[in-house]
């Protein structure tokens, strides 16, 4: 064991509220995947493929819905090979197999109790084909990222779910989610071209292919003569083909869709349609083509408030005549959870409980359709008796993008904000019907009742327009009695939807666990047993997702439903719904933050010093703790704000010795020579070969642990320039503060021309707007080294020591200080304002802290004059800039200097987060892995960014040189002939 390894016992929960839980992993599972299962598996596919330990079993155990399955094991396929493969083990040992994208589904479809299948990390990719008309997409692909490329053809997907962001196109094809605008016309039924799919048996079928059927028939003579006959013997009944139809004329999801007999001519084209919806029981889906449909960009929206939920939805129908393309309803427990989303009015927490919204937009191609549809909305706004209740509530329609994202963004929320302001250890339940939108008034007020009835006080949500609603339950798992009154619940609400309204049980998140138990009290008898022998027919051997969509166990609902044992109270809010997980850097190598957050509740359920909770112990601390870049760009993704980033630095904390601690504020109070001893460092690595400084740390940080002891990277740059260029206190409009990272590395190895700080007090003093820089800077920091690290003590040292200095150099907040480093902006600005003194803190309050991009965007850009550009520049915003919302002044800067820039589709967090890089370069390598590929598929005149550690980090994962897009600004406005210092 390297030297100063931290004790695990330290990541041991310290309390639990209540004993162990009763659906704890027990004991004989705490060695993880049991023989001969593993090793067969592994000779199978390779040990890189397959998750084993008991801490990976659990990660995946939990997903968006309120169920929690163990898996026996997970495997990562990475082809079509690995599948069937998988398939193939199946059938010859009888097991059961699950295939898991995104995890967002809410009725847990992504769980299995035997051999799970991740599909998302290895399955992703968009390719536009055509003029954009169409898109072939992988199904590990989340929504955004495939409307990302679409848009600039100006296209976008039917589906528009709104866990867009985090789910994957092979889950949204697998339930036809559809969303705020899909209805019965836009979803993945109605849009999808073609897809390829591989059978229980392994199959392959690709429906795209013109003898697709021969092919089909060959391989699968019984299954096409089975098909067929289904076929027949559904179009020979002319009241069930009524019915089948009649259920599709709102949204439904419940079941398999019974209408592709009717609208499948041949074997192929019947299973295209039954893959839609079939919630992974039928075969898996590798590829999906998609029939894209116009971006509209002409949006008019309002939130119009209402006095209750009836006279909301009673409103609906004359909106839908109106030709809205989205009519979506949030209730009053809604619009107050809402107000923990960042941007969301504070007022709205004091909306009566009564109180009902209705976001209504409109979508136009041109400004004359537009201007008809607003029209048509003013229209309607006259008959209308609404209500503004608190000050912010405007009643109107407008065209303004800001606030209509405002808009959306609460909306989206709906589950994450009201299940993060739900009980502490309660468990989250959604459900999700659909009515005819004509009797949807009549259906609220029912729901009002029932909820009434048995103690609940649910938030609805949904999306009116196509008589589709959303509502939130929260009630203990762990006690037997919420757990009776639920089913109850689910009773009443099943028979209701059906017998009085004939509804949807599931109008767009499918059957899942949550409603199979009534897929016959909707479908009736003869429909549903078709339905078994449809399964019957593709999967003989019931080996694909048993119990997903059919299960004739009347409480099957009721089994596996999961504890939400109380953990941090910065974490306790979180849901488990995954939204997270794209923007993670360490989702793809180790855990991401949902998944810390789960096997941390799995601790929490455990009894005191358990094998399980050993064995999660013994893996926390790399796979969560370590491997987190600590960006925090969880918290922007999280609706509620979850920042995981911030608790896995409180754990870093908790592992230091106080030793480590003394130590770590040493360094903060004498930083002086600390940083004058770094860029001696540097300065002499540069004159010893980078093999060597490599060899040299791997081996000392086999003596250390690898989390104290950095790795040498050929990429880090030489020192930088022992002097600051020189500037004046006098005239100077701005205080420009060159980060401790600029002072100790310098420019990248073959580039010529100033140093970034000469380049930004060049480029100021040409624009008419000098700067400052201080004599006195060495030895200030804005802290991040430490708040990164858990350091607390040095963190204060160091965070009230550049608060005080800032205030001195910028005279009480008069000047403006401009920072050359956006996580250096980020630190100083807001990470260090929970640990200033409250004198200090008052101080910070006066200073102004502008980052450079800002500056250089907004007050140097206007006074320059470019006079040459480079052909081509690709840019990478740091997760700093997201944090700052900068990243728009990135661009525009970039755009002055080249004629073409690029933001690629796949940019997201290096991370290298200072020097976590340096100590896991893997971190960097799995974090940039999908952006290197797009950057690295064409050449570029430049490669820019404005951080030197993400920089570097850039630079180690592409091979090329990235530098701050100030030099480039300088290079672009500087007089006189052009030179080649670039």
């Amino acid at each position: 064991m390297p030297l100063l390894e931290p004790d695990p016992d330290a990541l041991r929960p310290a309390a639990r509220e209540a004993g162990p839980s009763p659906d704890r992993v027990p004991d004989r599972q705490a060695q993880g995947t049991p023989e001969p299962l593993r090793s067969d598996l592994v000779a199978l596919l390779g040990a890189d493929k397959v998750l084993s330990k008991v801490s990976d079993l659990v990660k995946y155990a939990s997903d968006a819905s309120p169920y929690r399955f163990l898996p026996q094991v997970v495997v990562v396929a990475e082809d079509i090979d690995d599948v069937s493969a998988v398939l193939s083990y199946a059938h010859g040992k009888g097991r059961e197999v699950v295939f898991r994208a995104a995890g967002t589904s809410l009725n847990g479809q992504a769980q299995g109790e035997d051999i799970l299948v991740d599909v998302r990390k290895h399955w992703a990719g968009v390719e536009v084909l055509g003029d954009g008309g169409q898109a072939r997409i992988g199904p590990g692909t989340t929504v955004v990222r495939a409307n990302t490329t679409l848009a600039r053809h100006g296209r976008v997907l039917g589906p528009d779910p709104a866990s867009a962001i985090a789910c994957t196109l092979g889950g949204v094809v697998a339930n036809n989610a559809s969303g705020m605008t899909a209805g019965t016309t836009r979803n993945s039924y109605r849009t999808l071209s073609s897809l390829t799919f591989v059978l229980p048996s392994g199959t392959v079928v690709d429906t795209a292919e013109p003898d697709a059927d021969e092919r089909l028939a060959l391989a699968e003579p019984e299954l096409c003569e089975q098909l067929l006959a289904v076929k027949r013997e559904i179009e020979a009944d002319t009241d069930l083909v009524a019915r089948i139809r009649a259920k599709y004329e709102i949204k439904n999801t419940n079941g398999y869709r019974l209408d592709a007999f009717l609208d499948g001519a041949t074997p192929v084209e019947i299973l295209r349609g039954l893959m839609v919806g079939s919630e992974g029981t039928f075969g898996f889906i590798a590829e999906v083509v998609f029939d894209t449909l116009p971006l509209d960009r002409k949006l008019t929206t309002a939130l119009l408030f209402f006095p209750s939920l009836t006279a909301a939805a009673a409103a609906v129908p004359k909106f839908n005549e109106a030709g809205a393309l989205a009519v979506e309803l949030m209730d009053g427990n809604t619009l107050r959870a809402s107000v923990s989303v960042q941007g969301v009015p504070a007022d709205w927490a004091e909306l009566p409980r009564t109180t009902t919204a209705l976001l209504v937009e409109f979508r136009a191609p041109d400004d004359e359709t537009r201007a008809a549809d607003e029209e048509a909305a003013a229209r309607v706004l006259e008959g209308l008796d609404l209500v503004a209740p608190v000050p912010s509530v405007t009643n109107e329609f407008t065209r303004d993008a800001g606030t209509i994202s405002g808009y959306w963004k609460a909306r989206k929320a709906f589950v994450t904000a009201v299940g993060g302001s739900r009980p502490s250890g309660t468990t989250l339940i959604t459900e999700d019907f659909a009515v005819p939108p004509s009797k949807l008034a009549d259906a609220c007020a029912s729901l009002l009742e029932l909820q009434q009835k048995h103690g609940f006080d649910a938030a609805v949500a949904g999306h009116a327009a196509h008589g589709n609603l959303h509502f939130l339950l929260a009630f203990d798992a762990g006690k037997p009695s919420d757990v009776d009154r639920y089913a109850a619940f689910m009773d009443d609400f099943c028979a209701l939807t059906v017998e009085r309204f004939d509804g949807s049980l599931k109008a767009e998140h499918a059957t899942g666990r949550n409603i199979a138990p009534f897929l016959e009290l909707e479908w009736g008898p003869r429909a549903t047993e078709l339905m078994w022998r449809i399964k019957q027919i593709i999967d003989p051997d019931g080996v694909l997702a048993p119990r997903i969509v059919l299960d004739r166990d009347p409480r099957a609902h009721l089994r596996g439903l999961k504890t939400i044992p109380k953990v941090e109270a910065i974490a306790d809010p979180c849901i488990e719904c995954g939204f997270c997980e794209p923007t993670c850097p360490s989702h793809d190598l180790t855990t991401s933050p949902r998944q810390r957050i789960v096997l941390r509740r799995e601790m929490m359920r455990q009894p005191n010093s358990s094998p399980v909770e050993g064995e999660l112990l013994e893996s926390y601390g790399y796979d969560a703790v370590d491997t987190c870049a600590g960006d925090s760009t969880c918290k922007l993704a999280c609706p509620v704000g979850i920042d995981t980033g911030a608790m896995m630095k409180d754990f870093r904390h908790e592992r230091h010795s106080s030793r480590e601690e003394r130590i770590a504020a040493l360094t903060a109070k004498n930083f002086r020579v600390v940083e004058a001893s770094a860029r001696l460092a540097v300065a002499a690595a540069d004159r010893i070969s980078d093999r060597l400084l490599t060899s040299v740390t791997r081996a000392a940080r086999k003596a250390v642990r690898p989390d104290l002891m950095p790795e040498w990277l050929p990429e880090i740059p030489g020192a930088a320039p022992r002097r600051m260029p020189s500037t004046s206190r006098v005239g100077a409009k701005a205080v420009y503060y060159p980060a401790c990272v600029n002072r100790i590395f310098g420019k990248s190895e073959g580039k010529r021309g100033p140093s970034l700080s000469q380049a930004m007090v060049a480029v100021s003093a040409r624009a008419g707007k000098p700067v400052w820089i201080p004599g006195d800077v060495a030895g200030t920091c804005c802290s991040t080294i430490w708040h990164s690290k858990g350091y607390a003590e040095a963190n204060k040292v160091m965070a009230n020591r550049i608060v005080e200095a800032a205030w001195g150099w910028t005279a009480g907040g008069r000047l403006p200080l401009v920072v050359d480093a956006s996580s250096c902006t980020l630190g100083i600005a807001h990470e260090v304002v929970p640990y200033l003194t409250d004198e200090n803190r008052e101080l910070h309050a006066e200073l102004e802290i502008v980052d450079s991009l800002v500056w250089a965007a907004d007050e140097l850009l206007p006074h320059l004059t470019v006079l040459r550009k480079i052909g081509s520049t690709v840019v990478h915003p740091t997760c700093s800039m997201q944090h700052l919302g900068d990243v728009g002044q990135l661009v525009a800067v970039a755009e002055a200097c080249a004629d073409e820039v690029v933001v690629p589709d796949d940019a997201e967090c290096c991370g290298f987060a200072g020097d976590r890089g340096l100590l896991h370069k893997e971190l960097t390598r799995s974090a940039t892995a999908a952006e290197a590929d797009e950057v690295n598929s064409r050449p570029y005149d430049a490669y820019v960014s404005a951080n030197r550690m993400c920089e570097i980090g850039m630079d180690h994962a592409t091979g090329r040189s990235y530098r701050s897009v100030l030099f480039e600004l300088e290079r672009a406005t500087r007089p006189g002939r052009q030179t080649t210092s670039r």
